[in-house]
């Protein structure tokens, strides 16, 4: 596929998406870079700033059989993978398929669901197959998790074990939009009406080529070198007590990968590493007790470790 048409996908992809998702341009760029990259993305923030109308526009927009998980306390890992029925007829159990089995995933409010069943999603999400009672099942591809979760200090919710916020190439906040851009929501017609209207922006084949076509962007030695040493850095860094694992990094360069599709180039540049770095990296990190003291985040000690690391140029 040559750069113009991969970066016309991705422009047509975001812009689909920004007619129901009003004034989140960058958040938009960085959700359209996370599914192209073949990663999985997180989004959280306050209820009602619309992350799950981004999770359904986004699927509408590429034409993917698409799935939608509503977490509660009382939801089972079986609920998600799927569970074996007895056939009287056969006399035989039968395994009927859970809302895993699907291109893209909406895991809605993630965090209140309880650790057990949190962690159904983690071979999914990592290795696109599940291990069920009825044996191992491959995942189709592409698979596309986006999971929105509420602020940890939300009542009834549950912290994501940090295997799992591992998995997440990503993790984003819209946070609350302009006044003008809020106006132009209150002036629209219905959520419901303009998502059952909303159009394909692409055919689910190209899309599927796109994926393969933003893996072939070009990563030079020098570049990858840059992001080992940062996060490596994350690992030694004041207040870390685990810094960013090698996912991190990978995630980090397909993410580059994505940033620099999207600006019609075949080539990763620095700047694509630098703005990815804070959402890709910052939530794997785990803070020691004194950077609550201290009230040092986990996105400043990122943009911390880049201020003093040597920046290609």
């Amino acid at each position: 596929m040559e750069i113009r048409e991969l970066q016309q996908i991705l422009n047509d992809v975001k812009n689909n998406v920004a007619k129901l998702v009003k004034g989140h341009d960058s958040v938009l760029t960085k959700t359209v870079c996370a599914f192209f990259s073949g990663g999985h993305l997180l989004l959280e923030d306050v209820p009602g700033t619309g992350k799950t109308t981004l999770a359904k526009a986004l699927a509408k927009s590429l034409g993917m059989k698409f799935s939608r998980i509503q977490f509660t306390p009382d939801l089972m890992p079986s609920d998600i993978t799927g569970v074996s029925i007895f056939n009287p007829k056969t006399s035989a159990f039968e395994f009927k398929k859970g809302p895993v089995f699907a291109n893209m995933i909406l895991a809605d409010e993630i965090n209140r669901a309880s650790p057990r069943t949190q962690s159904a999603m983690l071979e999914a999400m990592g290795e696109g197959q599940v291990s069920t009672d009825a044996g191992q099942f491959v995942l189709d591809k592409p698979f596309f998790v986006i999971a929105t979760q509420n602020n940890i200090e939300s009542k009834g919710t549950y912290a994501l074990p940090e295997s799992q916020m591992d998995r997440f190439s990503m993790k984003l906040s819209l946070g609350y939009v302009s006044a003008e851009a809020e106006m132009e929501i209150l002036n629209g017609r219905g959520f419901v009406t303009a998502l059952d209207e909303l159009k394909p922006a692409v055919s689910f084949e190209k899309a599927c080529e796109a994926i393969r076509a933003v893996e072939e962007i070009k990563v030079s030695d020098e570049l990858k070198y840059f992001m080992v040493t940062l996060v490596n850095s994350t690992r030694s860094a004041p207040n870390v007590k685990l810094g960013a694992s090698p996912r991190g990094a990978l995630a980090l360069m397909k993410a580059a990968q994505a940033t620099a599709a999207f600006d019609g180039r075949d080539f990763v540049i620095p700047d694509d590493i630098l703005t990815n770095a804070v959402p890709v990296l910052a939530h794997r990190l785990i803070l020691d007790n004194s950077a609550f003291i201290s009230g040092t985040s986990k996105e400043k000690v990122v943009a911390s470790v880049l201020e003093n690391i040597k920046v290609p140029v």
